[in-house]
């Protein structure tokens, strides 16, 4: 009888759940790893876009580096020409721009006018009359000065982040294979060359992909804004800058751009100019799809609209404008990684 007891209880022995020391350590350990890497989430992030930032210019820094200019000038050279650029582009549409908002001011009421027929079916009442939009508007307005000293310090904060950025970024561009090395040093021994092969052609992919879509981005942009321009409709720079940057999401961008554009036409401007506007930004769609892309590259990475949408959403959600524009080839280059190894694996076990 006592030995049927002993062969009864030895299970429930068994089932007792025995942590060491060795585990509980682990545990604390990985809870205060997590924690840290939360503090420094900010940090974390500067980090991602700036080395996103780093690869986009590695081309132009490796294109110098074989005309026998050393690495360090070469980055200078290639950051210098990139804030000239902007500068002389800033200041060039500046002025313009300011000039499209002080007319657009000016006109607001006739705009109102002409478009509350379309407005009237919405039922929404600060669009019953233009008392109650320019009400409404000032409400808005009042609101947001109300808060003004979180409004400079998210400015301040803004400039801060967009500095720390692309010094990590000047500082990565010094390293040719920083990163390449890192990653080799990581991944296991049998994967260490494969994952190096692996992550420079990734870089050169995303950087193609990236420097084709700011070229067409600019073709479109410029489309938008000569036909418009031809069209004698108010607006042609910032119609312009609209479809340029809208173009950078693939298919849904160009739509949504195109499609604000010809309402804005058709409500001002009337029917047979919307429709010209249309079809000849259609035509400049499709020269950029078939014609341009093709003759740029022949092999470029494509993404799909969906993860596209996705990044975007998300690289705004973290970093604004810029991180918007960032997570896209971010979100490529883990697409394209991933890619390479799924192919890997599939070969190895064929």
């Amino acid at each position: 009888m006592e030995e049927e007891t002993k062969n009864y209880s030895a299970p429930q022995r068994d089932g007792v759940l025995d942590v060491t020391w060795e585990t509980i350590v682990k545990i604390v350990f990985s809870l205060v790893a997590l924690y840290f890497f939360f503090l420094i989430r900010d940090i974390i992030i500067w980090f991602i876009f700036a080395l996103i930032i780093s690869i986009l210019f590695n081309p132009a820094i490796n294109f110098l580096k074989r005309l026998k200019i050393p690495r360090t000038l070469a980055t200078i050279l290639v950051y210098l020409a990139l804030f000239s650029i902007l500068a002389i582009g800033l200041y060039f549409l500046i002025p313009f721009l300011f000039l499209e908002l002080q007319t657009f001011t000016d006109r607001l009421p006739e705009y109102f006018t002409q478009t509350a027929p379309y407005l009237s079916g919405l039922k929404i009442k600060a669009l019953e009359s233009f008392d109650t939009f320019s009400q409404t508007i000032g409400d808005v307005l009042t609101d947001a000065s109300s808060n003004i000293f979180s409004a400079v310090s998210t400015v301040f904060g803004g400039v801060l982040s967009t500095f720390s950025i692309f010094a990590i970024a000047f500082f990565l561009s010094l390293e040719e294979e920083g990163i390449a090395n890192v990653i080799e040093l990581a991944s296991p021994a049998r994967y260490k060359k494969y994952v190096k092969s692996l992550w420079k052609r990734t870089q050169k992919k995303i950087a193609s992909w990236f420097g084709v879509r700011i070229i067409c981005c600019i073709f479109i942009g410029f489309a938008a804004g000569l036909i418009t321009f031809v069209l004698n409709v108010p607006y042609a720079v910032f119609f312009g800058l609209l479809a340029g940057f809208s173009n950078i999401i693939i298919s849904i961008g160009p739509f949504l751009s195109g499609l604000t554009i010809a309402l804005f036409i058709l409500a001002v401007a009337g029917f047979s100019k919307a429709l010209i506007f249309v079809i000849a930004f259609f035509i400049a769609q499709e020269i950029e799809s078939y014609v341009l892309m093709p003759i740029l590259t022949k092999k470029y990475l494509r993404l799909s609209p969906s993860l596209v949408l996705i990044s975007l959403l998300v690289g705004a959600k973290l970093w604004g404008v810029l991180g918007a524009v960032l997570a896209i080839p971010l979100a490529g280059m883990i697409y394209e990684f991933i890619k390479g190894f799924l192919k890997r694996k599939q070969g190895a076990e064929s």
